[in-house]
């Protein structure tokens, strides 16, 4: 192997073999220039290699940190310099764990999950610290189930036999005739919120397999739905036959959000949203459609979720991606927004703050 890029003659920080720069920053102005090395970065995290693979990426990464978590971020890159026998020993203390876990999950370092999770395992902790164990861990999936067990060694069978069954239903569109199958499916996610909100055995449930496969079905179905209502809205006679309906599936998928987003599921959810939007904006901006107003906000109601999504770093998006969501649906509000508020829509504000976090995105880190 070319000694250059032999990963354990490198050291972090070692500038003179640097071929790229990661530049921490947060959000009151703190930041520090790290030289890095490209080959290691993309061979310990599919998100750096998604970056550096892009051609249009620079020679400088920049990653937002909050004040809280920056350390954590510089004891991941640390991190990735180590050789795999040595991460264990890295940690010193539960809280370190925690928070490099945090970071090494967004950025999808897998070997360093792995050794986050096994330090937990491990490593006696204190009363004080277990809730935020519990919060953290329970957002991995399957991986934590050993960390999550020690928490909580429950029998998972009830919990997770009424979760699933409360999912089927609560995504169960084309369910039972109405008025049955209306109520069942509010009755039914209304137990899903209950239950991801105040049942203590809910972080073991959310993270098994089936839960999580039944979770992605029903959010698959609801897009299929909403899909196929779309198709249909301008065949002769369907449009006031189908708004109701495409109008029910953006609710569903809006609830759905909140859902996934407690499961740490929500990645599903933002790239399916990207993938369509290009054919959404084309059929809502056909000029038949011009007076569905209620739609068209509904729309931009769902879109806000994924942006929030993306801005607040639970879901870790390549750079090209990122663009191209502002890029489809920021026009798409700045046509709308003057419109309401010739209309005297109350809504008009919302669009207002949603147009200034779009802007604020094109100018900070939605850019590498």
């Amino acid at each position: 192997m070319d000694e250059h890029n032999d990963p354990d003659l490198i050291k972090f920080g070692d500038s003179c073999r640097s071929d790229i720069v990661i530049c921490l920053k947060n959000r009151i102005g703190r930041q520090e220039l790290f030289p890095s090395h490209s080959f290691i970065l993309k061979s310990k995290s599919t998100y750096f290699a998604d970056r550096l693979s892009d051609p249009s990426s620079h020679a400088c990464i920049e990653i937002e940190c909050s004040e809280v978590n920056y350390d954590h971020h510089l004891k991941l890159l640390k991190c990735l310099y180590l050789p795999a026998g040595s991460l264990l020993d890295s940690f010193d203390s539960v809280r370190s764990a925690l928070g490099v876990l945090q970071v090494a999950a967004a950025l999808h370092c897998e070997s360093v999950v792995h050794s986050c999770v096994q330090y937990l395992e491990a490593v006696p902790w204190e009363e004080s610290e277990e809730d935020e164990i519990l919060v953290v861990v329970s957002r991995l999936g399957p991986i934590a189930m050993p960390v999550l067990a020690r928490i909580q060694p429950v029998d998972l069978v009830g919990t997770k036999s009424v979760f699933i069954s409360a999912i089927r239903f609560a995504t169960s569109i084309d369910g039972p005739s109405p008025p049955f199958g209306d109520e069942l499916r509010t009755s039914a996610q209304e137990q899903v919120e209950y239950m991801l909100g105040d049942d203590e055995d809910m972080p073991l449930v959310a993270a098994d397999n089936e839960v999580q496969l039944e979770t992605r079905t029903g959010l698959s179905k609801t897009f299929s739905s909403f899909e196929r209502e779309l198709s249909l809205i301008f065949e002769s006679g369907m449009c006031k036959f189908t708004e109701p309906k495409i109008l029910q599936c953006l609710s569903d998928l809006e609830w759905l959000c909140n859902v996934l987003l407690k499961m740490g599921l929500m990645h599903d959810f933002v790239s399916k949203w990207i993938d369509i939007s290009e054919t959404i904006l084309r059929v809502v901006e056909d000029e038949n459609l011009k007076c569905m107003w209620g739609l068209k906000l509904k729309l931009v109601e769902v879109t806000s979720k994924v942006l929030d999504a993306v801005g607040y770093g639970n879901v870790i998006l390549p750079a090209p991606h990122r663009v191209q969501l502002i890029k489809l649906w920021l026009p798409f509000i700045r046509k709308l927004k003057p419109i309401l508020d010739l209309m005297g829509d109350k809504d008009a504000d919302f669009l207002t703050r949603w147009m200034k976090i779009c802007a604020r995105a094109l100018k900070e880190q939605w850019f590498p």
